[in-house]
C-alpha cells in the first residue's frame, strides 16, 4: 500500500499558522501580481469564491464578507513546505515529495490492520509540528491514493481527512464517486472525449479493456492509467531528484516594461536567482536561454496576441558564475529586444548541467579564474546569511520598478531576521 499526504489549502494555511485568528474564517492568495487567486480555505470556497479565477471578478463578493485577502509570500511557503516534509521523513522511511504541498509515502511494511492508526498518527503529528493541516488517501496505487485523498478532502468531518481503499467495495465506491474530470492524469480534453463515449466516471473507465484504451487515452500512459485504478502498479516510488538537469526562472512583471535597460535589469536579476540555484547543488551550466514574452495589443485595426520569443547560446566553457551567465544574457536580451511592443514576462533557463568537477575548459581560454569562484561563494553566503539580494550586480539594478506587485503580502516569518514572528 501507499499514501498521499496533502496539505489542505497549503497558501492559506501557511498564513493562518502566523495569525491564529484567522482560523475559521474565509482566506485567499492570489498568484503573481495579485492577478489570480491561487489558494482558498473552506469558509472561502463556501462563499462561492471559485479558484483560479481573477481577483477583480471576486472582488465584490470578497469585501461584502470581509475575506482576508493575502498576496504569494513563496520565501513563507516555501519554508513551511521544507518542514512538512522533513516532519514526514522522520515519521516513515520512504517518501517522495511530488510537489510544494505533496509527498507519496511507501507503506511496504505496515500491517494492513494498522493503516488507520498509523495514518491518523502522521496526520496529527504533521499538524502538531507544523501547524499544517492534511488529508490522507492511502491505496495500492498512486492513483488509486490520489482518488483516496480527494474524497477525504471534499468532507473532512465525516472522513476525518483520511480516506483507506483496500476493498474491492471500497475501490468501486470511490471511483463511482470520482467524475473522470477528478482522475489524476486526465485532462480536460480527454475529459470531454470519455464523455463522448459515455464514460463519466472512474469505476466506468476502470472496466474499459485495454485495447480501447490504448486508442482512446494516450497510448501507453492512459492502459498504465486504468490499470494503476485495477490497483496494478505501474508507478513506482521515485528517488529524490539530488541535481536538476535544468534550472529555469521566470516571473510576470509588476507592470508591462517597454525599455530594453529594463527588461536587461529583469533578465539579470533571474539569471542571479537561477545561478544561486545553480551553485546550491555544486553544478555548471553548458547552455542558456533567455525567453520573453510581449503583451497583447490593438492597434490600427490590427490585434495581436501575446507572443513568446527565445534565443539560446552553448557556453564555451560551462560556469556557474553569475557575472559570465548575466554577461552572455545581456547578448541574447539584446538580440530579442524590439521597441514596438511591451513586455509583460521574462525568464531564464539553465541546461546542460553537470557536476562542477567535470568541467572541461578549452585550450585556447583561460583557465576559470579561481578568484571568481571564491567571490560567487562569498556573496552567497552574505545573501544567505544576512538578506536575499543584499549583494547584486550593478546590471540587475536598483529601483526594479518591473518586480511583480505583492501589496497584500505577509512577513516571511521564518526566512528574514527583521520578520520573524515574535511570541508574546
Amino acid at each position: 500500500m501507499k499514501a498521499i499526504v496533502d496539505c489542505n489549502s497549503f497558501y492559506a494555511a501557511c498564513e493562518r499558522v502566523f495569525c491564529p485568528s484567522l482560523h475559521g474564517k474565509p482566506v485567499v492568495v492570489l498568484s503573481n501580481n495579485d492577478g489570480c487567486i491561487v489558494s482558498r480555505t473552506d469558509e472561502a470556497k463556501a462563499l462561492g469564491i471559485q479558484m483560479a479565477g481573477p481577483y477583480f471578478q471576486s472582488k465584490e463578493l470578497i469585501q461584502k464578507n470581509n475575506v482576508r485577502v493575502f498576496s504569494s509570500n513563496y520565501h513563507l511557503y516555501g519554508d513551511m513546505s521544507k518542514r512538512v516534509m522533513e516532519t514526514l521523513r522522520m515519521l516513515t522511511p520512504s517518501i517522495e515529495v511530488y510537489s510544494v504541498d505533496e509527498a507519496f509515502i511507501d507503506l511496504d511494511g505496515i500491517d494492513e490492520k494498522n493503516l488507520f492508526n498509523y495514518a491518523h498518527y502522521i496526520k496529527h503529528t504533521t499538524e502538531l509540528w507544523t501547524g499544517i493541516p492534511v488529508s490522507i488517501g492511502i491505496g495500492a496505487t498512486k492513483v488509486l491514493c490520489k482518488v483516496a485523498n480527494k474524497l477525504a478532502k471534499k468532507n473532512k468531518k465525516k472522513t476525518g481527512g483520511v480516506i483507506i481503499l483496500q476493498t474491492i467495495e471500497e475501490q468501486m465506491e470511490a471511483l463511482i464517486n470520482t467524475p473522470v474530470e477528478d482522475i489524476w492524469g486526465i485532462g480536460n480534453a480527454h475529459a470531454r472525449k470519455l464523455r463522448m463515449f459515455n464514460i463519466n466516471n472512474a469505476w466506468e473507465l476502470r472496466n474499459m479493456n485495454e485495447g480501447w484504451v490504448q486508442k482512446n487515452l494516450g497510448g501507453i500512459t492512459g492502459v498504465r492509467l486504468v490499470k494503476e485504478l485495477k490497483g496494478m502498479n505501474c508507478m513506482d516510488m521515485k528517488e529524490p531528484l539530488i541535481s536538476k538537469k535544468m534550472i529555469a526562472t521566470t516571473r510576470m512583471f509588476g507592470k508591462p516594461i517597454l525599455e530594453l535597460k529594463e527588461l536587461k535589469e529583469a533578465v539579470a536579476t533571474y539569471i542571479s536567482r537561477a545561478a544561486e540555484k545553480l551553485r546550491r547543488q555544486n553544478g555548471v551550466a553548458g547552455s542558456l536561454i533567455v525567453f520573453v514574452v510581449k503583451r497583447g495589443e490593438s492597434n490600427f485595426n490590427i490585434s495581436y496576441e501575446p507572443s513568446t520569443q527565445s534565443a539560446y547560446i552553448n557556453l564555451s566553457i560551462a560556469t556557474d558564475a553569475t557575472n559570465v551567465l548575466i554577461a552572455q544574457a545581456m547578448l541574447l536580451v539584446e538580440k530579442l529586444y524590439t521597441t514596438e511592443r511591451k513586455y509583460i514576462k521574462a525568464g531564464v533557463v539553465l541546461g546542460n548541467i553537470q557536476p562542477n568537477y567535470t568541467v572541461q575548459y578549452n585550450l585556447f581560454e583561460s583557465r576559470e579564474n579561481n578568484k571568481e569562484r571564491k567571490l560567487m561563494k562569498i556573496i552567497d553566503n552574505i545573501n544567505f546569511g544576512i538578506e536575499a539580494d543584499i549583494v547584486k550586480f550593478a546590471s540587475a539594478g536598483t529601483k526594479r520598478n518591473w518586480k511583480m506587485r505583492q501589496e497584500m503580502r505577509s512577513k516571511r516569518f521564518t526566512t528574514k531576521w527583521e520578520e520573524l514572528f515574535i511570541v508574546k
